[in-house]
């Protein structure tokens, strides 16, 4: 018959009552996220949405900071040598960790070994909006007619270089036949005011911000880039109806710098999926017209293996190598 010690007892009475304190150490002050993109677009207005609700479920304050500039690489530099204890999470898209990878000769952090995963939490479908500088387009067919017309003549918008609004436009212009001058800026927002100023002729952006511009009628949307028709747009067609047969979109997840404790992790993915079943948080996304959908870290980092592979492949086709 096996017969406690003293010691023994002691020693798991400590364990015991050591167990909720870790538990409950963290987070023990702010939490600080970073959103590598301008204020306006829709990357911030989801962190932003959500913040609140991460206040209230992690029981501490959380700051959104916009590290904007190289595709996403300020802020993703900025998070990756961020300390690795939980306080710190960082906005992650396919730009920052599927397509900067093939794009850039050297980057200033490494997707894979300076991060480490902890939840998706959006998936973002797009949509392709023209502006006043093209007032008889009305439809896809009538864009990719202009743009035959005048090679190279017509101009689109995206947030930067090999983002995925470049990519996603340059493989809407490859599979028409047609060629179009790309004129990037530093964010989503900028890019939409630009268009809807009338300075630069389209652009491929999330549906969810094309629907927002396009109510006071200075852009019109002619495709979403969804497989299907989206409810927030059902009166427009979905780019394989308009006669490209693609598909498209970006996501939006979450990273803490690598060497982050598991147990902390852990915790951050429980509370995003408790956040994203938030009602308010919801109903933004709707609006936004994007799917909040959350996963376990060993989720998102099989997911992110796979967008790699499909953003590589997009890369290596254009031939597009940046400094």
């Amino acid at each position: 018959m096996f017969i406690p010690t003293r010691r023994a007892l002691l020693a798991g009475g400590a364990a015991l009552l050591a167990a909720p304190r870790l538990a409950h150490a963290f987070p023990d002050r702010s939490l600080r996220v970073i959103v590598p993109w301008n204020a306006g677009g829709v990357t911030d207005i989801l962190a932003r949405a959500m913040a609140p609700a991460m206040q209230a479920t992690l029981g501490q304050p959380v700051v959104i900071e916009n590290r904007a500039g190289a595709n996403g690489g300020v802020g993703a530099e900025a998070g990756a040598r961020a300390p690795a204890d939980g306080h710190t999470l960082f906005v992650s898209n396919a730009d920052t960790h599927a397509i900067n990878p093939f794009a850039y000769r050297r980057l200033p952090y490494d997707p894979q070994a300076d991060f480490a995963p902890v939840s998706l939490f959006a998936r973002v479908p797009f949509a392709l909006m023209v502006g006043p500088s093209l007032p008889g387009v009305t439809n896809l067919a009538g864009l990719l007619a202009a743009a035959r017309a005048r090679p190279g003549a017509l101009s689109y918008a995206s947030w930067g270089v090999a983002s995925a609004s470049h990519l996603s436009m340059e493989r809407i212009c490859r599979a028409a036949g047609v060629e179009m001058l790309h004129v990037p800026f530093t964010g989503q927002a900028p890019g939409m005011t630009a268009v809807a100023a009338g300075q630069v002729d389209a652009m491929v952006l999330p549906a969810g911000g094309a629907e927002a511009l396009s109510r006071d009628g200075r852009v019109r949307i002619l495709a979403v880039t969804s497989a299907e028709r989206l409810a927030l747009l059902p009166q427009v067609p979905s780019l394989k109806e308009a006669g490209v047969d693609l598909v498209t979109g970006n996501w939006f997840a979450y990273h803490v710098p690598a060497r982050t404790p598991a147990q902390v992790v852990s915790q951050l993915s429980t509370a995003i999926g408790a956040v994203l079943r938030q009602p308010a948080v919801v109903e933004v996304f709707r609006q936004q017209a994007t799917t909040p959908e959350a996963t376990t870290p060993e989720g998102l980092a099989e997911f992110v293996r796979d967008e790699r592979q499909r953003w590589g492949d997009v890369i290596r086709a254009a031939n597009i190598v940046l400094e």
